[in-house]
Protein backbone atom coordinates (compact mmCIF):
# COMPACT_ATOMS: atom_id res chain seq x y z
CA UNK A 1 0.00 0.00 0.00
CA UNK A 2 1.45 3.62 -0.70
CA UNK A 3 0.17 7.04 -1.74
CA UNK A 4 -0.06 9.00 -4.88
CA UNK A 5 -0.80 12.82 -5.57
CA UNK A 6 -0.94 14.89 -8.31
CA UNK A 7 -2.04 18.38 -8.90
CA UNK A 8 -1.80 20.27 -12.27
CA UNK A 9 -2.56 24.04 -11.99
CA UNK A 10 -4.55 25.63 -14.77
CA UNK A 11 -5.26 28.83 -13.18
CA UNK A 12 -1.63 31.14 -12.67
CA UNK A 13 -2.40 32.80 -9.53
CA UNK A 14 -2.34 29.44 -7.35
CA UNK A 15 1.04 28.73 -9.03
CA UNK A 16 3.00 30.36 -5.90
CA UNK A 17 1.13 27.70 -3.62
CA UNK A 18 2.01 24.92 -5.64
CA UNK A 19 4.39 23.62 -2.60
CA UNK A 20 2.10 24.43 -0.09
CA UNK A 21 -0.80 22.07 -1.84
CA UNK A 22 0.96 19.80 -2.85
CA UNK A 23 2.90 19.50 0.95
CA UNK A 24 -0.51 19.36 2.31
CA UNK A 25 -1.64 16.19 0.00
CA UNK A 26 0.99 14.21 0.51
CA UNK A 27 1.64 14.90 4.48
CA UNK A 28 -2.36 13.14 4.41
CA UNK A 29 -1.70 10.03 2.64
CA UNK A 30 1.63 9.24 4.74
CA UNK A 31 -0.27 6.79 6.57
CA UNK A 32 -0.65 4.68 3.34
CA UNK A 33 3.60 4.02 3.76
CA UNK A 34 5.99 6.21 5.25
CA UNK A 35 9.80 4.11 4.73
CA UNK A 36 10.21 6.86 1.98
CA UNK A 37 8.15 9.44 -0.12
CA UNK A 38 9.32 11.73 -2.92
CA UNK A 39 8.25 14.78 -5.16
CA UNK A 40 8.15 16.38 -8.91
CA UNK A 41 7.71 19.55 -8.82
CA UNK A 42 7.60 21.69 -12.33
CA UNK A 43 8.56 25.62 -12.80
CA UNK A 44 9.97 26.53 -9.84
CA UNK A 45 12.13 29.37 -11.11
CA UNK A 46 14.41 29.05 -7.77
CA UNK A 47 15.29 25.78 -8.29
CA UNK A 48 14.87 25.15 -11.93
CA UNK A 49 14.98 28.62 -13.60
CA UNK A 50 13.58 28.83 -16.62
CA UNK A 51 15.98 28.35 -19.80
CA UNK A 52 18.16 26.17 -18.31
CA UNK A 53 19.30 22.55 -17.99
CA UNK A 54 18.51 21.02 -14.91
CA UNK A 55 19.63 17.75 -12.91
CA UNK A 56 18.80 16.40 -9.72
CA UNK A 57 21.70 13.69 -8.75
CA UNK A 58 21.68 11.69 -4.72
CA UNK A 59 24.24 9.76 -3.38
CA UNK A 60 27.14 12.03 -4.33
CA UNK A 61 28.63 12.62 -0.98
CA UNK A 62 30.56 16.62 -1.75
CA UNK A 63 30.13 19.66 -0.93
CA UNK A 64 27.67 21.29 -3.36
CA UNK A 65 30.64 24.29 -4.54
CA UNK A 66 32.79 21.29 -5.49
CA UNK A 67 30.12 19.62 -7.29
CA UNK A 68 29.66 22.80 -9.43
CA UNK A 69 33.21 23.27 -10.28
CA UNK A 70 33.90 19.41 -11.17
CA UNK A 71 31.05 19.17 -13.39
CA UNK A 72 31.29 22.81 -14.81
CA UNK A 73 34.98 21.77 -15.98
CA UNK A 74 33.83 18.22 -17.59
CA UNK A 75 30.81 20.41 -19.27
CA UNK A 76 32.19 23.82 -20.36
CA UNK A 77 30.19 26.18 -18.56
CA UNK A 78 29.05 27.18 -15.49
CA UNK A 79 26.77 24.93 -13.20
CA UNK A 80 25.06 26.20 -9.90
CA UNK A 81 24.29 23.49 -7.71
CA UNK A 82 21.61 24.00 -4.69
CA UNK A 83 21.30 21.15 -2.00
CA UNK A 84 18.00 20.73 -1.18
CA UNK A 85 17.82 17.78 1.64
CA UNK A 86 19.64 15.55 0.00
CA UNK A 87 19.18 16.10 -3.27
CA UNK A 88 22.12 18.39 -5.57
CA UNK A 89 20.20 20.31 -7.62
CA UNK A 90 22.94 20.82 -11.11
CA UNK A 91 21.20 23.87 -13.33
CA UNK A 92 23.19 25.51 -16.01
CA UNK A 93 22.97 27.07 -19.50
CA UNK A 94 23.94 24.13 -20.97
CA UNK A 95 20.43 21.72 -21.83
CA UNK A 96 19.64 19.25 -19.17
CA UNK A 97 20.87 15.93 -21.29
CA UNK A 98 24.32 17.27 -21.86
CA UNK A 99 24.54 18.35 -17.97
CA UNK A 100 23.52 14.98 -17.07
CA UNK A 101 26.44 13.28 -19.41
CA UNK A 102 28.84 15.23 -17.52
CA UNK A 103 27.59 14.90 -13.98
CA UNK A 104 27.83 11.08 -14.41
CA UNK A 105 31.58 11.36 -15.77
CA UNK A 106 32.28 13.19 -12.80
CA UNK A 107 29.94 11.16 -10.57
CA UNK A 108 29.31 7.98 -12.40
CA UNK A 109 27.73 6.36 -9.15
CA UNK A 110 25.63 8.82 -8.03
CA UNK A 111 21.89 8.39 -8.21
CA UNK A 112 19.83 10.10 -10.87
CA UNK A 113 16.60 11.23 -9.38
CA UNK A 114 15.58 13.50 -12.24
CA UNK A 115 16.49 15.65 -15.09
CA UNK A 116 15.16 18.13 -17.66
CA UNK A 117 13.73 21.72 -18.20
CA UNK A 118 11.96 23.10 -15.17
CA UNK A 119 11.99 19.62 -13.42
CA UNK A 120 13.10 19.08 -10.07
CA UNK A 121 12.71 15.90 -8.24
CA UNK A 122 13.49 15.59 -4.53
CA UNK A 123 13.42 11.98 -2.36
CA UNK A 124 14.42 10.03 0.44
CA UNK A 125 14.01 7.54 3.35
CA UNK A 126 11.48 9.12 6.01
CA UNK A 127 8.11 10.27 6.54
CA UNK A 128 6.75 13.30 4.38
CA UNK A 129 6.06 15.10 7.13
CA UNK A 130 9.55 15.48 7.98
CA UNK A 131 11.11 15.41 4.36
CA UNK A 132 9.11 18.04 3.11
CA UNK A 133 10.24 20.26 5.91
CA UNK A 134 13.74 19.37 5.28
CA UNK A 135 13.20 20.21 1.57
CA UNK A 136 10.79 23.74 2.48
CA UNK A 137 8.53 22.33 0.21
CA UNK A 138 5.15 24.19 1.20
CA UNK A 139 7.48 27.39 -0.80
CA UNK A 140 7.71 25.70 -3.77
CA UNK A 141 6.04 27.58 -6.65
CA UNK A 142 5.27 26.18 -10.13
CA UNK A 143 2.78 24.93 -12.30
CA UNK A 144 2.60 20.83 -11.33
CA UNK A 145 3.67 18.63 -8.86
CA UNK A 146 3.68 15.05 -8.14
CA UNK A 147 4.17 13.12 -5.11
CA UNK A 148 4.41 9.59 -3.22
CA UNK A 149 4.34 8.35 -0.36
CA UNK A 150 5.96 4.44 -0.20
CA UNK A 151 5.13 1.05 1.67
CA UNK A 152 8.37 -0.91 0.58
CA UNK A 153 7.29 -4.03 -0.78
CA UNK A 154 9.07 -4.77 -3.56
CA UNK A 155 12.73 -3.76 -3.01
CA UNK A 156 14.43 -1.88 -0.49
CA UNK A 157 14.12 1.52 1.80
CA UNK A 158 16.87 3.70 0.00
CA UNK A 159 16.34 6.66 -2.18
CA UNK A 160 16.75 4.47 -5.16
CA UNK A 161 13.79 2.93 -4.09
CA UNK A 162 11.97 5.75 -3.45
CA UNK A 163 9.30 7.61 -6.35
CA UNK A 164 8.76 8.93 -8.22
CA UNK A 165 10.86 7.42 -10.88
CA UNK A 166 12.01 10.50 -13.66
CA UNK A 167 14.14 8.09 -15.87
CA UNK A 168 13.17 9.97 -19.29
CA UNK A 169 13.25 14.33 -19.90
CA UNK A 170 11.54 15.81 -18.00
CA UNK A 171 8.86 12.42 -17.39
CA UNK A 172 8.13 11.10 -13.82
CA UNK A 173 6.01 8.39 -12.92
CA UNK A 174 4.33 7.02 -9.69
CA UNK A 175 2.66 3.67 -8.53
CA UNK A 176 0.33 2.41 -5.96
CA UNK A 177 0.51 -1.80 -6.27
CA UNK A 178 2.90 -4.41 -8.06
CA UNK A 179 3.73 -5.78 -11.00
CA UNK A 180 3.47 -9.48 -11.48
CA UNK A 181 5.43 -9.57 -14.44
CA UNK A 182 8.31 -7.21 -14.30
CA UNK A 183 11.51 -9.45 -14.68
CA UNK A 184 10.47 -10.20 -17.52
CA UNK A 185 9.88 -7.20 -18.88
CA UNK A 186 12.99 -5.55 -17.18
CA UNK A 187 14.96 -8.74 -18.81
CA UNK A 188 12.87 -7.68 -22.49
CA UNK A 189 14.50 -3.73 -21.68
CA UNK A 190 17.63 -4.98 -20.43
CA UNK A 191 18.39 -6.26 -23.88
CA UNK A 192 17.72 -3.43 -25.30
CA UNK A 193 20.57 -1.49 -23.89
CA UNK A 194 18.21 0.05 -20.97
CA UNK A 195 20.05 0.32 -17.46
CA UNK A 196 18.26 0.28 -14.20
CA UNK A 197 18.97 2.01 -10.82
CA UNK A 198 16.99 -0.26 -8.54
CA UNK A 199 15.04 -3.37 -8.29
CA UNK A 200 11.96 -1.62 -7.96
CA UNK A 201 9.09 -2.97 -10.03
CA UNK A 202 7.88 0.58 -10.08
CA UNK A 203 10.86 1.40 -12.46
CA UNK A 204 10.36 -1.24 -14.59
CA UNK A 205 7.10 0.25 -15.29
CA UNK A 206 8.99 4.13 -15.72
CA UNK A 207 11.40 2.59 -18.26
CA UNK A 208 8.89 0.78 -20.23
CA UNK A 209 6.97 4.51 -20.74
CA UNK A 210 9.95 6.21 -21.06
CA UNK A 211 10.96 3.80 -24.10
CA UNK A 212 7.75 4.54 -25.39
CA UNK A 213 7.93 8.38 -25.54
CA UNK A 214 11.56 8.77 -26.87
CA UNK A 215 9.71 5.66 -29.69
CA UNK A 216 7.38 8.45 -30.27
CA UNK A 217 4.25 7.32 -28.57
CA UNK A 218 1.93 10.12 -26.94
CA UNK A 219 1.11 9.80 -22.98
CA UNK A 220 -1.60 7.91 -23.77
CA UNK A 221 -0.80 5.23 -26.26
CA UNK A 222 2.33 4.75 -24.55
CA UNK A 223 0.30 4.01 -21.17
CA UNK A 224 -2.45 1.51 -23.25
CA UNK A 225 1.11 0.07 -23.87
CA UNK A 226 1.55 -0.67 -20.61
CA UNK A 227 -1.80 -1.53 -19.94
CA UNK A 228 -1.49 -4.62 -22.49
CA UNK A 229 1.92 -5.45 -21.69
CA UNK A 230 1.91 -5.03 -17.45
CA UNK A 231 0.49 -7.21 -15.32
CA UNK A 232 -0.80 -6.79 -11.69
CA UNK A 233 -2.94 -4.55 -9.61
CA UNK A 234 -1.99 -0.67 -10.12
CA UNK A 235 -2.58 2.94 -10.08
CA UNK A 236 -0.43 5.01 -12.03
CA UNK A 237 0.01 8.96 -12.36
CA UNK A 238 2.23 9.73 -15.08
CA UNK A 239 3.57 13.70 -15.82
CA UNK A 240 5.98 15.78 -18.12
CA UNK A 241 6.28 19.24 -18.47
CA UNK A 242 3.48 19.48 -20.40
CA UNK A 243 1.21 17.00 -19.02
CA UNK A 244 -0.72 14.85 -16.44
CA UNK A 245 -2.45 11.12 -17.21
CA UNK A 246 -3.92 8.51 -14.48
CA UNK A 247 -4.47 5.25 -15.51
CA UNK A 248 -5.74 2.01 -13.31
CA UNK A 249 -5.43 -1.71 -14.51
CA UNK A 250 -8.09 -4.15 -15.84
CA UNK A 251 -10.04 -4.41 -12.23
CA UNK A 252 -8.98 -1.19 -10.86
CA UNK A 253 -7.98 -2.85 -7.19
CA UNK A 254 -6.03 0.12 -6.46
CA UNK A 255 -7.79 3.14 -4.84
CA UNK A 256 -7.84 6.46 -7.19
CA UNK A 257 -9.80 9.71 -7.09
CA UNK A 258 -9.91 12.57 -9.45
CA UNK A 259 -10.91 15.89 -9.53
CA UNK A 260 -11.53 18.86 -11.47
CA UNK A 261 -12.05 22.44 -11.62
CA UNK A 262 -11.76 25.52 -13.83
CA UNK A 263 -7.95 26.15 -11.72
CA UNK A 264 -6.86 22.79 -11.40
CA UNK A 265 -6.89 19.17 -11.64
CA UNK A 266 -5.75 16.80 -9.17
CA UNK A 267 -5.65 13.36 -8.15
CA UNK A 268 -5.21 11.12 -4.69
CA UNK A 269 -4.97 7.49 -3.42
CA UNK A 270 -8.05 8.70 -1.56
CA UNK A 271 -10.41 11.93 -1.74
CA UNK A 272 -8.46 13.24 1.80
CA UNK A 273 -5.53 14.18 0.01
CA UNK A 274 -7.73 16.75 -2.17
CA UNK A 275 -10.15 17.84 0.73
CA UNK A 276 -7.64 20.97 1.24
CA UNK A 277 -7.47 22.12 -2.15
CA UNK A 278 -9.46 25.49 -2.95
CA UNK A 279 -12.95 25.13 -4.18
CA UNK A 280 -13.13 21.60 -3.94
CA UNK A 281 -16.69 21.55 -2.46
CA UNK A 282 -17.31 22.93 -6.89
CA UNK A 283 -14.91 20.18 -8.41
CA UNK A 284 -16.49 17.23 -10.55
CA UNK A 285 -15.45 14.29 -8.30
CA UNK A 286 -14.78 10.56 -9.79
CA UNK A 287 -13.23 7.37 -9.65
CA UNK A 288 -11.12 6.62 -13.01
CA UNK A 289 -12.41 3.76 -14.90
CA UNK A 290 -10.52 0.61 -15.13
CA UNK A 291 -7.94 1.22 -18.05
CA UNK A 292 -9.37 4.38 -19.04
CA UNK A 293 -6.27 6.78 -20.03
CA UNK A 294 -6.97 10.11 -18.16
CA UNK A 295 -4.72 12.65 -19.70
CA UNK A 296 -4.68 16.70 -19.21
CA UNK A 297 -2.38 19.13 -21.32
CA UNK A 298 -1.08 22.53 -20.34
Amino acid sequence: MCGIVGLHLRNPELYPRLGELLSGMLCEMSNRGSDSAGVAVYGDPRWTPPGRGCVSLLDIGAEAGAVGVAVGSEVGLDVDVTMIGDTYLLTSDKDSESLLAAAKVVYPEALVAGFGADLAVLKGVGAPADLTASWGLTTARGWQGVGHTRMATESAVTPSGAHPYAVGPEQCLVHNGSFANHATIRRELQSAGVRFDSENDTEVGARFVASRLAAGRNVETALKELCATFDGFYTLLVSNRDSFAVVRDAIACKPAVIAETADWVAMGSEYRALSGLPGVEKAAIWEPEPEVVYAWQR
